[in-house]
């Protein structure tokens, strides 16, 4: 058996190389990175590989070594990084619409909604800006048909970073920069970026109502509902970042994934998210989130 641990180059652009027997013992292992910690392997089969070859491999990826198993198709970036790609890109283009800071996303789209601790930016500081930057080109270089390519455009702000070698913790700065300074309780100083002066400063304190209550909140249930019906700056982003997803997710079935199962399971194992996109839907009720959709103007994907 032959695999590749590749995050975005397309199975049959390898193909073609092989004879019909090597092709049928290829496919793709994609490992979450650190996978000492991530759960998440997508398997990707190629266009002649063996069933048995897949049945094998899931049996062995699961029982041997641990992992929670995904099956996606040979598309850009695959399942979790096509829905990570486009989240993403629409929260960067839509904080710098709403006026809201790295620090008050990171608040935001991080524990209080279930999703880890490093959220949006910091997640973006371990990836690395550069390989952001190239994982974001798989889709919008490869995916023409995407409805939503129009978001894959690189935002000024993020290319002008790359320019200057702000590439997150790799390079001693990205959206946060750590300074040898301490706070009152001992804590290291973290600045944050001015994404228009692209300048560091000191740290904002998301000053929220609906994320001081969430953070309250003694169950996940109890966050994700306030911070997606609160009325304040916070809660609107959050609601439309959620929104905004979760179509964009639900029309990339059949092209990714054949059913929600394999996406919910591949953003939960993959990003350490404690509840999926769709297992979200429904917590918030499915018809009245598709009320709001629609009534925000957005249009539900066929599948809804």
């Amino acid at each position: 058996i032959v695999s590749t641990n590749t995050s975005g180059i397309p199975l049959h652009s390898m193909a073609p190389a092989m004879d019909d027997e090597m092709a049928k013992h290829f496919l793709g292992t994609h490992f979450f990175n650190p996978p000492r910690y991530l759960k998440l392997v997508e398997i990707i089969p190629g266009v002649k590989t063996d069933p048995a070859i897949i049945e094998f491999m899931a049996a062995f990826l699961e029982n041997e070594l641990g992992k929670g198993v995904v099956y996606a198709k040979d598309t850009p970036n695959f399942i979790a990084n096509r829905i990570l790609t486009f989240g993403s890109q629409f929260i960067s283009h839509q904080m710098m619409k709403d006026g809201l800071s790295v620090e008050e996303v990171d608040a935001v789209t991080g524990p209080v909604v279930g999703h880890a601790s490093s959220a949006t930016f910091r997640t973006a500081d371990l990836v690395g800006l550069d390989t952001l930057v190239n994982v974001v080109g798989n889709v919008a270089n490869n995916c023409p048909d995407d409805e939503r390519i129009d978001l894959m455009k690189i935002p000024p702000f993020l290319e002008k970073m790359v320019e200057k070698n702000m590439l997150g913790n790799k390079t001693g700065g990205g959206f946060y920069k750590a300074t040898d300074k301490r706070d009152e309780k001992g804590k290291r100083i973290i600045l944050g970026l001015d994404l228009n002066t692209l300048e560091y400063r000191d740290p904002i304190k998301p000053d929220f109502p609906s994320f001081k209550a969430a953070r309250k909140a003694e169950t996940l249930d109890e966050k994700i509902k306030i911070m997606h019906t609160g009325e304040d700056k916070g809660a609107q982003f959050a609601w439309t970042v959620f929104a905004n997803t979760a179509i964009y997710a639900a029309n990339r079935i059949p092209e990714i994934a054949d059913d929600i199962v394999n996406i919910d399971n591949a953003v939960k194992w993959g990003f350490a998210w404690e509840i999926g996109i769709f297992e979200q839907w429904d917590l918030l009720g499915f018809g009245a989130v598709c009320e709001r959709m629609q009534k925000d103007g957005l249009k539900l994907p066929p599948i809804v």
